[in-house]
């Protein structure tokens, strides 16, 4: 699984250099049994309709998601934690 971090907004060429690292991760590190790998792009900001033009012909299994630069409330992520222990 290859995460790639853009301090700015989201631009169709961020894909073409995930791509490479995910070729790379597959060719040199990737395990015969292993499935290809998985391209993590997340952004400060990101047009959905540039976004979906983007991944419409990519091949390659590839999600890119916003950030934000403030955490959420301590009670909310303690709350999210326990959830998932306690599945």
């Amino acid at each position: 699984m290859a995460f790639e971090l853009k301090i700015g907004r989201f631009m169709p060429e961020h894909l073409g250099q995930l791509g490479f690292y995910l070729e790379a991760l597959d060719r040199d590190v990737r395990k015969p049994h292993e499935n290809p790998s998985i391209g993590v792009l997340l952004c400060r900001d990101q047009d959905e309709e540039l976004v979906e033009y983007a991944l419409s012909r990519n091949l390659s299994p590839a999600l890119i998601a916003q950030y934000t630069l403030q955490l959420p409330d301590k009670k909310l992520l303690q709350a999210r934690l326990h959830e998932i222990l306690t599945r």
